[in-house]
């Protein structure tokens, strides 16, 4: 690599500069000859300031370098780095100008060796992630009481130990079920897997815990394997998976039904602790007395009102012997009363009717003597039209056209019933009905002549 002033450089081998002038010009020359690149090396003296910048030293066998992080990079990055930690650093060569120092602007942080092992993992993520097994809605709640723990993890694991205490402080009457498996190294993975598997098929806890402690990305890369996020999908009760530390992410964590960022952590969410539950007994317990006083006081007023209303069985008697005296007495007087009211009604009425009553004898001898008068005058009636009628019959008999044909005379009518009165009725040759006294007859007309009187 080779380095060069440009003709444009303010910088001349016969002016004369500052210090400062001198740093800029160091500084433009290597931030322009030397390109964002990824370093590898060794934490040395990592410190981080409050302002939240990260200050370290970057070192290998044979030379070390300052270098800066600040702090709108260091929040993206996934760990926070320890003494001897083997990073690889991206980052863009400068130089302080108020020190003269030498040093490297880091851009992102990873641990050494992770590059192909962070795609790998992103790769898996991306395509569990597509297949929906990182979906919320598939997620298990915690069970609100918990009997039951199993806990798939290392016996040897100091995570374990932080698990088992922060459960015997929290609950101590939660019982432990712990599926040993090596949490690292060759074959870990399929044996995490068969550990959850075992506590699947057995169905003995409420959740399970598969915890580790942290490390880096190799020694957590088990729980980043497929056959891990698979049979954790598969496993009959709720996993809570709490590996590695708060800035560790595995697999494990997105498909497990809840992500604890610690071991310990993970503890704490599985289990409620001892003393809540006591807490919540103790409320309702005292929320029951507090029920039971008021029934209590309830029932008490109650009795009181009950006993002042209570009356001796002697007092009771006499004053229901009073009562049924008043009753009677007013019997007494409801019954006298309305009977001597009635018998003033009744002599009122008498007196009325004695008063109206007419006399039988005298309208005896009035009604005889009008219905004499009344058959008299209903006789003298009935001769009357008995008369007329006698006149009328023999006036009638006078008319009747029988007692005419008697007397000789006959009715002539033509053949159609129609009574002859004229002789111009008559018709030469044709026949007249004649109707005498005792019959009928039919004749001929020959002639028809008319009267010269």
């Amino acid at each position: 690599m080779t380095f060069e002033f440009h003709s444009s450089s303010p910088v001349t081998m016969l002016s004369v500069i500052t210090v400062s002038a001198l740093n800029q010009a160091v500084a433009q020359l290597l931030e322009r000859n030397i390109p964002l690149t990824w370093v590898s090396g060794e934490i040395s003296n990592f410190t981080r300031a409050a302002s939240g910048h990260w200050y370290f030293t970057l070192k290998d066998a044979g030379a070390q370098v300052r270098a800066v992080m600040f702090r709108g990079r260091a929040q993206y990055a996934d760990f926070m780095p320890r003494e001897g930690d083997k990073v690889e650093v991206r980052a863009l060569v400068s130089l302080y100008a108020p020190r003269g120092d030498y040093q490297i602007n880091v851009e992102a942080i990873r641990r050494a060796g992770m590059g192909n092992l962070y795609e790998a993992f992103l790769q898996l993520k991306a395509r569990l992630d597509q297949e929906g097994l990182f979906d919320p809605a598939r997620k298990r709640p915690i069970p609100n009481f918990v009997k039951t723990i199993g806990i798939v993890s290392s016996p040897q694991a100091a995570a374990l130990r932080d698990i088992l205490s922060a459960l015997q402080r929290r609950a101590p009457h939660i019982q432990v079920i712990l599926y040993p498996t090596p949490v690292q190294g060759e074959g870990a993975a399929n044996k995490i897997a068969q550990a959850i598997a075992t506590a699947s098929a057995r169905a003995e806890c409420d959740v399970l815990l598969v915890c580790r402690g942290g490390g880096s990305i190799e020694d957590l890369w088990a729980f980043n394997e497929e056959i891990v996020a698979r049979t954790i999908i598969h496993c009959t009760m709720p996993v809570i998976s709490g590996v590695g530390h708060e800035t560790d992410f595995t697999i494990a964590d997105f498909v497990a039904d809840i992500r604890a960022a610690t071991p310990t952590a993970a503890a704490e969410l599985a289990a409620t602790p001892r003393a809540d539950w006591l807490d919540k007994l103790t409320q309702y317990r005292r929320h029951a007395e507090r029920a039971m006083q008021r029934q209590l006081a309830a029932h008490n007023q109650t009795l009181d009102w009950l006993t002042r209303r209570l009356v001796s069985p002697v007092n009771a008697i006499k004053a229901k012997r009073q009562n049924l005296e008043r009753a009677a007495q007013s019997l007494r007087y409801a019954s006298a009363m309305p009977r001597q009211q009635a018998h003033s009604r009744l002599l009122n009425m008498r007196t009325r009717l004695q008063a109206q009553r007419p006399d039988l004898d005298t309208e005896r001898i009035h009604l005889q003597e009008q219905q004499r008068r009344f058959a008299s005058a209903f006789q003298r009636q009935t001769d009357a039209q008995r008369g007329r009628l006698g006149n009328l019959s023999a006036q009638l008999e006078m008319l009747n056209p029988q007692r005419t044909l008697e007397r000789g005379y006959a009715i002539l009518s033509d053949r159609k019933g129609k009574l002859i009165r004229s002789n111009k009725d008559l018709q030469p040759h044709s026949l007249v009905s004649v109707r005498l006294a005792d019959g009928t007859a039919e004749i001929g007309i020959s002639s028809v002549q008319a009267d010269l009187d």
